[in-house]
């Protein structure tokens, strides 16, 4: 696979290099073993058999190719970040690259994953590309995964680190809810939060099938995150197991897909049959 030079915005570069440890994310807190744990047992649903060709764009810092790779999987990983790529290349072979422009040839994996690329392209017509991106270097019948961030997850957030109430936050909250866009000037970085039928119907423009849409965390990952705020010993097993058992019974029903922190949407390449 070739290199190739990432476009990426300068402020989510300084974010991912400087501010935050990507590798930790998933590890660090409830919510986010929550949803390492979801996406993993979501995706097992789907995944064809190893050792299937999976392609992991945008795929950080190897967190979801660690387990992939584990699985028996052969994983190839893109990311526009270089301590990404340095840290992921420990995990599978590991190269710089837009998940807008891949280098990948046609239908040369038999599984895409987009989970991360989506968070960080305001502008429509970047998320279609990086999507259509997938659908091109997917097989026929292959498997293309999207993650999102859900439209309304800062509001659960904010409200468990208690400051939801003031002024400054509200304003930053509702502007959000209100564009579906935050500009990056406070705390998290510049980002795009998707409402589900929105991601579902850009699968769709980039001509994938079969498209499900599945509430990550379940409706009530904003306790995990609230215990975990207090002083104590955090989050209960059981807590954590209700939680989670939450986050399964929810599936079937399209209305609570709002409440859940992070979107995660499966589709298919056509299989070129008649």
């Amino acid at each position: 696979m070739i290199m190739s030079k990432s476009n990426l915005a300068p402020e989510i570069e300084h974010f991912y290099s400087q501010v935050v440890d990507e590798s930790a994310r998933l590890s660090m807190s409830a919510d986010g073993q929550l949803e390492l744990l979801r996406t993993q047992e979501i995706l097992r649903r789907f995944l064809p058999p190893p050792p299937a060709r999976i392609l992991d764009v945008g795929g950080g810092s190897g967190v979801h190719a660690q387990w992939l790779v584990a699985d028996g999987y052969q994983v190839d990983l893109i990311d526009p970040v270089a301590r990404h790529v340095e840290q992921a290349a420990k995990v599978c072979a590991a190269y710089l690259g837009d998940a807008r422009q891949l280098t990948a040839e046609d239908a040369s994996y038999d599984v895409v994953q987009v989970l991360g690329p989506l968070y960080h392209l305001p502008n429509p017509e970047d998320r279609q590309a990086a999507l259509s991106e997938a659908r091109r270097v997917v097989m026929p019948g292959g498997l293309v995964a999207a993650a999102a961030i859900n439209r309304y997850s800062p509001l659960f957030e904010h409200a468990t680190f208690a400051h939801l109430h003031t002024e400054r936050v509200q304003a930053s909250i509702s502007a959000i809810l209100r564009t579906a866009v935050h500009d990056g000037k406070h705390g998290f970085t510049l980002a795009y939060f998707h409402r589900a039928e929105e991601l579902a119907g850009e699968m769709h423009d980039a001509g994938l099938t079969d498209v499900e849409v599945f509430g990550v965390e379940g409706p009530a990952w904003s306790l995990l995150k609230a215990v975990e705020q207090q002083p104590g010993l955090g989050p209960s097993d059981d807590l954590f197991a209700s939680v989670l058992t939450a986050a399964r019974m929810a599936e079937p029903y399209p209305e609570l897909l709002a409440a859940s922190s992070h979107l995660l949407a499966i589709g298919r390449a056509p299989d070129g049959s008649p």
